[in-house]
């Protein structure tokens, strides 16, 4: 299955320009996966040494923040939807 990804314009120096794009797997936790294996330079922006989401990133499967479920093993539907969320600070 084909699921549609979008991440913020902040990083689309780790995905070769691109802020959409599709990534074919089963389930969730196999896109997480599939994205990390086709964008390596996302790694160290979305997760720490320990394989957590970082604090400032969310990441959400349609509407559903990922930290919100149990199991990541949720077989992908036509019109499944990533997105990556960024919070930027600053001043």
């Amino acid at each position: 299955m084909r699921i549609a990804v979008t991440i913020p314009s902040l990083l689309r120096d780790c995905t070769g320009g691109r802020v959409k794009f599709e990534l074919e797997a089963l389930t969730l936790q196999e896109a997480l996966n599939q994205l990390l294996l086709s964008y390596p330079l996302l790694r160290v922006h979305l997760w720490t040494e320990t394989g957590q989401v970082r604090k400032h990133v969310l990441l959400y499967y349609n509407d559903t923040n990922i930290a919100w479920l149990d199991d990541l093993e949720i077989p992908l539907q036509a019109g499944d939807r990533l997105t990556v969320f960024q919070a930027v600070s600053g001043g």
